[in-house]
């Protein structure tokens, strides 16, 4: 069974494309407008193995919020679609990244109820390039609203803003990845005593 995610969003401030295969290679083409947005989504896609298409125009000449914002939120309801009903995948799923002198700590549960904790060091600068690195934290927040999934983010250091949120990207997509995964041992049943996620 294909497990595939498709999401058009298109309001007054943006338009969005979002696709993705959760069995995929790897392979990512995407385009928001923002550079460095662009950059943690291809690591999203090749780091998580989905193959992945993003194609956002937005009100750049505002600012980036909107664009960043709605593509994860497309994002979020693409890979709740993509997982279907859940049944034979491992459900949770956990990473450690490190990038040099920043780390970050990722877990992740495919539980069905929206909840984010995240933590990064407030000392962060506040712009890579044109991307607001207070940013980041809404993107988390917009993708578990819509995926519906519990993610908790610690970076316990870190002092480039690059790296800082680069490898909250990387540990993102691997445990999304090894939560997502079928456990060949789980073959037809639901993770859940509750009979539903």
């Amino acid at each position: 069974m294909s497990r595939v995610g498709r999401v058009e969003r298109t309001t007054k401030e943006t338009s969005v494309l979002v696709e993705i295969d959760l069995d995929g290679k790897g392979e990512v083409a995407v385009s928001t407008g923002v550079g460095f947005y662009d950059h943690m989504l291809d690591q999203l896609g090749r780091h998580g193995l989905f193959d992945l298409t993003v194609k956002t125009e937005g009100d750049l000449h505002i600012d980036t919020h909107h664009t960043i914002e709605d593509t994860a939120l497309a994002l979020g309801a693409a890979f709740k679609q993509a997982l279907g009903d859940k049944v034979g995948i491992y459900r949770f799923g956990n990473c450690t990244v490190p990038l040099d002198e920043s780390l970050a700590q990722v877990t992740v549960d495919l539980s069905g109820r929206p909840y984010l904790v995240h933590t990064e060091p407030e000392t962060m600068a506040p712009m890579i390039g044109t991307y607001d690195t207070t940013m980041t934290r809404h993107i988390l927040e917009s993708f578990v609203a819509q995926a519906q999934i519990a993610l908790h983010v610690h970076v316990p250091y870190g002092r480039n803003a690059h790296h800082i949120v680069e490898c909250q990207f990387k540990a993102l997509a691997r445990a999304l990845r090894y939560a997502s995964e079928r456990d060949p041992r789980a073959a037809g049943i639901l993770p859940s005593t509750k009979g539903a996620l």
